[in-house]
């Protein structure tokens, strides 16, 4: 009785390109299939759908994340009994006060 022979290289490398040849072929015809304009448009559409669906959820969430970063901040800031941080135009002005102070400073030097 012969026993199980492996097929050699030869073999293997011949049924991978008629595989590979038989998927392209496959792939062709398939992008050759005419489309009906109606199914085209549908599939447009879910497409498009389903694209305002994902945006919506992503911004839903990202929303969500802000507002439980807020509160978590919040709540940070109450045990701390620390005042909010000052907000931008305050930072401005005390940049500006301190450029000046420095400013004043200079021209007391130079006299």
């Amino acid at each position: 009785m012969a026993g199980y022979k492996e097929p050699g290289l030869d073999a293997r490398r011949d049924a991978s390109a008629n595989a590979r040849a038989k998927a392209i072929e496959a792939l062709k015809a398939k992008a050759k299939a005419p489309v009906d304009p109606a199914v085209l448009a549908e599939r447009i559409a879910k497409a498009e759908a389903k694209e305002k669906a994902e945006a919506e959820k992503r911004a839903a969430a990202k929303q969500r994340r802000d507002e439980e970063l807020a509160e978590k901040a919040r709540i940070a800031a109450e045990k701390a009994n620390v005042p909010p941080p000052p907000s931008a135009e305050e930072i401005e002005a005390q940049r500006k006060a301190e450029r000046d102070a420095r400013y004043a400073a200079r021209k007391a030097r130079k006299k």
